[in-house]
């Protein structure tokens, strides 16, 4: 069996991931679900250029995501350094919540010091948004794991 280290989430794959098609009894590689945060904080930034008609593609998306990128990212590490022994990134509590407020909290300090818009309706939005995409996945998880088990 595969140990538990800095790149696994603790714990079999049988029993906490559904997402995960893997070996029962291996360990989930840390950074599946870390990429899963990181592309749905993406499509919420390519949503949001879309419905403005914004324009540059690439270059755009890079400008609008990655405050939230960033602060998504700190929000994995924070969690993890606090939650270490008993880290899963599946878990809606701490790490969902960790990761959601610090994606949105940080995500608009960042874009308010590099001069993006931080309208109070934008920030709802995004709250919400980013809420349903990175709380959502989780317990999408966890009601798909409960009915297997």
């Amino acid at each position: 069996m595969q140990s538990a280290g800095p790149f696994s989430i603790v714990g079999p794959v049988s029993k906490r991931n559904p997402i995960i098609a893997a070996v029962p009894g291996r360990f989930a590689p840390l950074y599946v679900p870390a990429v899963i945060d990181l592309v749905l904080v993406l499509i919420f930034c390519a949503i949001g250029r879309r419905s403005h008609d914004e324009t540059g593609a690439l270059a755009g998306l890079a400008t609008t995501a990655w405050p939230f990128l960033i602060g998504a990212v700190v929000g994995w590490v924070a969690t993890w350094a606090l939650y270490r022994d008993k880290f899963d990134a599946f878990f809606l509590v701490p790490t969902g919540i960790i990761v959601w407020v610090s994606t949105v909290a940080i995500g608009m300090v960042l874009r308010a010091i590099s001069g993006q818009g931080t309208a109070f309706s934008f920030v709802v939005v995004a709250t919400t948004v980013l809420a349903l995409f990175l709380l959502g996945w989780r317990a999408l998880a966890r009601v798909v794991s409960a009915r297997k088990n």
